[in-house]
């Protein structure tokens, strides 16, 4: 569960941009029950789903980027990367102070009943600061502080008895990360984080939610994900009687494969016993002339069905096991191509207290002002990105608005398209654009 997620000098934004979960104080009672989460050991109540709001092109693609960014330098910075590399990092550009300044990264979460407190400082060159932080019951600790400029560290004794060994025999390249390193020799601490972000954490984005189809392929062959898919399907309201998830066999491998991929797949079906799944169908009633099931046929998922029910089949399989695990979902324009009904209902499984268990957590960027409709967010759950004219994104929150600017009462949709609160196209050009037009429209034919 995410607390607090904070970037700096990333593409768009040049400032720190601060993402919390925390629920604020300004009113206990509003959707308290239903939208926020407590965690007793800890004494802190945490927002179990967020939106993010903005204009096209102000920055809440790039917030969730950033976290991707996060997460992937974590899980592969001690891996792939070579003494050397370049690390794969953009800072705000605009700006002739920004462009040759680290980028800074830091993120709050719970896992296992502890907090963790992690970020970094990083170039395109290396890892100039890392630090993290381990609260398992009242008192944080230091772990470890690492300054890539000084070359030292500092290690807790106790708790990170392998970081003075990785420090002085420099087995922690300058490009890679000292809490990658660390879990890689098994530090109980650092392999926690790690496991969080393998396994806690998943980013969808708007332009690869399609990656996701065979991971609910394989979760749909299971019998108790297979149940609820359908149950989600029938609230969707496809007309789909049933999906089945076709696996690949050595009799369907053709012909004409080349040699190579051939010898591949037959040695991962024969050999390793793998499961490859090649496609998902549809199965739809069909009806004589008096409109009775006379009998079943399968379409193609792919092929047959519209992109909102793809799009709808590929989101299941993380949104359930989200659910079913606890763990915290990020998705891009998740309203995209989905109707706005469905998309409410989909958000709003997670601030179902009978549904969401364990304390999930969904994220997600949207267009459609649908999720402001009063009842359905409290103030702290509804995020918005705005450009100043410098082309520098800000993230703020609704809540952060004075009570008598923002009445917990009042209609957050029709004053956020009104422009209330900001975080919307500036038209009025196009108005002009239009006028002008009018204008300069000649007569036609030309006039003698």
């Amino acid at each position: 569960m995410i607390l607090e997620y904070s970037v700096k000098n990333y593409k768009v934004f040049k400032e720190t941009a601060h993402l919390s979960f925390i629920a604020s104080n300004y009113d206990k009672e509003t959707l308290e029950k239903k939208n926020v989460q407590y965690v007793d050991e800890k004494n802190l109540r945490v927002l179990k789903s967020a939106v993010v709001y903005g204009a096209n092109a102000s920055g809440k693609t790039k917030l969730f980027e950033s976290l991707a960014f996060f997460k992937r330098f974590v899980l592969e910075s001690s891996k792939e990367s070579q003494q050397g590399e370049k690390i794969d990092i953009q800072p705000f550009l605009l700006c002739e102070t920004t462009k040759d300044e680290p980028s800074e990264f830091e993120i709050v979460f719970s896992y296992q009943k502890a907090l963790y407190r992690y970020g970094f400082e990083v170039t395109s060159e290396k890892v100039l600061a890392e630090w993290l932080f381990y609260k398992p019951k009242s008192r944080e600790y230091q772990i470890f502080y690492r300054d890539s400029e000084e070359k030292t560290l500092e290690s807790h004794p106790k708790f990170f008895k392998k970081g003075a060994m990785l420090h002085s025999e420099s087995m922690v390249r300058d490009n890679a990360l000292m809490l990658s390193v660390a879990a890689q020799f098994n530090d109980e601490i650092c392999s926690n984080v790690l496991n969080w972000f393998t396994h806690g954490l998943s980013i969808v984005s708007s332009l690869r939610e399609n990656g996701y189809k065979g991971y609910t392929m394989m979760k749909n062959d299971q019998d108790g994900f297979h149940e609820k898919l359908m149950n989600l399907m029938k609230v969707a309201d496809f007309s789909i009687q049933d999906i089945q998830s076709k696996v690949l066999t050595t009799n369907e491998i053709s012909e004409h494969t080349p040699p190579e991929l051939k010898e591949f797949l037959m040695n991962k079906i024969q050999n390793e016993h793998a499961v490859i799944y090649t496609k998902c169908e549809t199965i739809h009633h069909v009806y004589d002339k008096l409109n009775q099931v006379v009998g079943k046929t399968s379409f193609s998922l792919d092929e047959d069905e519209s992109h909102g029910t793809q799009k709808f089949f590929y989101l299941a399989g993380p949104i359930l096991n989200t659910l079913e695990m606890g763990k915290t979902l990020f998705i891009d324009e998740f309203d995209a191509r989905l109707h706005p009904n469905l998309v409410i209902k989909l958000y709003s499984l997670f601030n179902d207290p009978t549904i969401n268990k364990t304390g999930a957590q969904l994220i997600i960027t949207a267009q459609n002002s649908i999720f402001l409709q009063s009842g359905l967010l409290r103030k702290d759950q509804i995020w918005f990105v705005e450009k100043d004219r410098f082309e520098a994104a800000h993230l703020y929150s609704l809540a952060e608005f004075k009570s008598v600017q923002v009445r917990k009462s009042e209609n957050f949709e029709t004053n956020y398209l009104n422009g209330k609160y900001g975080a919307i196209p500036y038209l009025n050009l196009l108005t002009h654009f239009n006028e002008e037009a009018c204008e300069q429209e000649k007569p036609w034919p030309p006039e003698k």
